[in-house]
């Protein structure tokens, strides 16, 4: 479809920027989103000082942290499920928790991955936008030569070009199969993230609320336990709806506490019980470990992986903060706190090996003990809000892209730009939650289930990380593979170990990410067939021009209409089926082509692009409409207003840009620009219609079993039930017009 694509000079809209010359040619250098924010406000720096730093810095610690931190709770419980049967098994899982932690979370997220965000954002999505924008592997033949003008679209190229990057971005951008691959894991490793939103409240919450049981066996029973766990989660998620305003001011001190807590129980425990715990430094352990257990210290890896749970949160939620600030957070406070309190544990369970099954409470002095449920019960459930915020924001970029089915997005915060809540799938994760708290009742089962859609994401990340690595980065071939052998091997042990307890809870995730595959793949695969089918039945200038001269001869009514529309290469059809109904057209008429970059968020002054339909009588326009997968809409003023007077300025640089290619009449020029000012200012202020295609689509003639089941039934089941397209821009019920169009794909 792409190679039939042909864009002449004329059908390019041209930027309303006056600098959009000046743009082109110029490089930005990479910086965080936050730094780009800041730059724009009146005397700020462009590089932030330390005390904003040290400030973003203690606030990740109550976004970013929650899971990670809280995987004391129940680490030990989970690599022992049978018990511990040596005493220098207790070194040998030390040792693991201790090198996995500094391997991956640290080396891996910290110091490498946080380098490949998307302007400041991170997260699967993030990744994939980024390989998006230097390989043309983008289903969606949407591309313009101006979206590269995009302040934000660009970053710094290394000025040395390897063999190696153009081999492999050609086969990228040659092979569909490479395009649908890349996309669904995308959508796999999303929907595995998404997963991670259900089970992280629930193991949290389970393992919390089980400290209680360990103080009061006879009072608190199993049922008691899961019943109230059950109650937090359902008024965790009932609580969603009020936002989360200034959460990092909330969370972050009682993170701060819980790991200074953990810290100074961790150094009070290895003090008092066993000082040489520090022999677990020792990676010769490991060794032993294996040797001394085989098949059992494989199978056990899927409780070590639990330690690093949520250190895909260090890439995800960078886009809040800046990855400076998140480096000294981890390295500074959440890695030696997790690390004491691994050693402080480790050290209690050589001399109480029996009390593996409730480490974490059995090694709290008992003067302590029911503050420190207390804290650990607040930690938990914002553990459980960090992934919930961050499955909402997954949302929001997947819905963006064209890759999940329309649903309503609430921003609750004006201040806060990434605070958002979905009703629909609030609802969902709390039923989901609910049920598979249930289900599992504990945490050593729940663990089982969690570990595979944690290892699969850092898998998948690391997959996207080297296709960075060779075609953006040039990095060099020996860190490559050095990268390769040691991370990737890491990863790719800890998943095979996981996938050996699929039958014991390990299908949920991989259960629960088919179904959300299934509905991202039909509602984008029609997505793309509808947007190929406006492509081959797009209208010609020559024909609008046509349809519009025979309006003009009967009657073109007073004020402005807006058709929307997604495609950006030439007038939709929608138009054409319009007037053979209606056979009026208003005074001024403005095509409005939706469409996402794949980029985090697109400047407002860089948002629109305009193309006049000449002759220039007609006062027909076409306008592009650019957003990124982060932009909120209608975040500044009505849309429509802002159409307008963003028109106004291109129908005067246009003439402007006529004049000095023509060497027309300055004065003629400037009349012209007035006439047509006041054209425009004349129909808005009469009224704005809005014309929005209403598409309903069946599988052609002839198609095959399964396209009918995608198109006829899967798609349509979810259009029927979700939200329409005029909520997109929060159009008035009143001034909106449907136009009902069927299209046979």
């Amino acid at each position: 479809m792409g190679s039939n694509i042909e864009q002449s000079q004329d059908d390019v809209p041209h930027d309303q920027n006056l600098k959009g010359k000046a743009v082109a040619s110029q490089k930005f250098k990479r910086h965080d989103s936050l730094d780009l924010e800041s730059s724009k406000m009146p005397g700020a720096k462009q590089v932030l000082g330390w005390s904003v730093i040290l400030k973003l810095a203690f606030q990740s610690l109550g976004v970013v942290y929650g899971d990670i931190g809280t995987s004391p709770l129940y680490v030990f419980s989970t690599i022992f499920l049978d018990g511990i049967k040596h005493e220098e098994d207790v070194l040998g899982a030390l040792s693991l928790i201790i090198y996995t932690i500094t391997l991956i979370p640290v080396v891996k997220y910290v110091f490498i991955v946080l380098q490949a965000n998307d302007n400041g954002d991170g997260g699967t999505f993030a990744l994939y936008s980024l390989i998006c924008r230097y390989t043309k592997v983008g289903l969606i033949p949407s591309t313009q030569a101006e979206d590269k003008d995009v302040s934000t679209f660009k970053l710094d190229m290394p000025d040395r070009r390897t063999r190696r990057a153009s081999k492999l971005k050609s086969t990228l951008e040659n092979s569909n199969f490479a395009k649908f691959f890349l996309l669904l894991a995308t959508m796999l490793g999303t929907s595995m993230v998404i997963g991670d939103g259900v089970l992280t409240p629930c193991i949290s919450v389970l393992s919390a609320v089980g400290g209680v049981k360990a103080a009061a066996p006879s009072v608190m029973t199993e049922d008691r336990i899961v019943w109230l766990s059950v109650a937090i989660l359902i008024l965790l998620f009932v609580f969603q709806r009020f936002g989360t305003e200034k959460v990092g001011y909330t969370f972050a001190p009682i993170l701060c506490m819980w790991f200074v807590l953990i810290a100074g129980i961790g150094i009070y425990n290895f003090v008092t019980i066993d000082i040489t715990i520090f022999r677990a430094l020792n990676p010769m352990y490991i060794v032993a470990y294996f040797q001394r257990n085989g098949k059992d210290a494989w199978v056990s890896l899927g409780g070590v992986v639990m330690c690093i749970t949520g250190a895909e949160a260090l890439f995800a939620d960078v886009g809040h903060f800046t990855v400076r600030s998140v480096q000294i957070s981890m390295c500074c406070i959440t890695y030696p706190a997790l690390i004491l309190a691994y050693l402080g544990q480790g050290a209690f369970l050589t001399k109480h090996s029996d009390e593996v099954a409730d480490t974490f409470y059995k090694s709290l002095p008992k003067s302590i003990y029911w503050p420190m449920f207390g804290v650990a019960v607040l930690a938990a459930i914002i553990a459980s809000q960090a992934l919930i915020s961050g499955t909402f924001a997954i949302i929001q970029q997947s819905l963006a892209l064209g890759c999940f089915p329309r649903v309503k997005i609430v921003h609750t915060s004006r201040k806060h730009h990434g605070q958002i809540y979905i009703p629909e799938i609030n609802t969902l994760l709390m039923l989901a939650c609910v049920l598979v708290t249930l289900a599992f009742r504990t945490t050593e089962k729940l663990s089982n289930a969690y570990g595979i859609a944690v290892v699969f994401v850092m898998v998948l990340t690391s997959c996207f990380l080297v296709l960075v690595m060779i075609m953006i980065w040039k990095t060099h071939i020996l860190l490559i593979i050095a990268y390769v052998l040691v991370i990737g091997s890491v990863e790719l042990v800890y998943l095979s170990a996981v996938l050996y307890k699929f039958d014991q809870g390990g299908y949920l995730p991989l259960a629960f990410a088919m179904f959300l595959l299934f509905i991202m793949y039909v509602w984008n695969y029609v997505y793309r067939k509808k947007y190929h089918f406006e492509l081959e039945h797009k209208i010609s200038p020559e024909k609008v021009k046509e349809t519009v001269d025979e309006t003009n001869s009967h009657h073109r009514l007073p004020g402005l209409a807006i058709f929307y529309s997604e495609l950006v290469h030439g007038i939709p059809p929608i138009f054409k089926h319009y007037v053979e109904n209606v056979p009026a057209l208003h005074s001024v008429l403005v095509f409005a082509s939706v469409k996402s970059l794949p980029i985090s968020k697109v400047p407002l002054e860089e948002r629109f692009l305009f193309r006049r339909v000449k002759p220039y009588d007609l006062y027909v326009f076409r306008c592009v409409v650019r957003y990124g997968y982060n932009d909120i809409r209608n975040e500044e003023e009505p849309f429509e207003k802002l159409l307008v007077e963003r028109l106004k300025h291109f129908i005067k640089e246009d003439y402007m840009f006529s004049i000095a290619a023509n060497g027309d009449n300055q004065e003629d020029a400037a009349s012209l620009i007035e006439r047509d000012v006041e054209m425009l200012e004349k129909a808005s202020s009469i009224g704005v219609v809005h014309l929005v295609g209403e598409q309903d689509v069946i599988a052609s003639k002839g198609s095959g079993f399964a396209k009918r089941v995608v198109i006829n039934y899967a798609y349509n089941f979810l259009k029927s039930n979700l939200r329409q397209s005029n909520k997109l821009f929060d159009i008035p019920t009143k001034r909106m017009l449907k136009v009902g169009m069927t299209c046979e794909l």
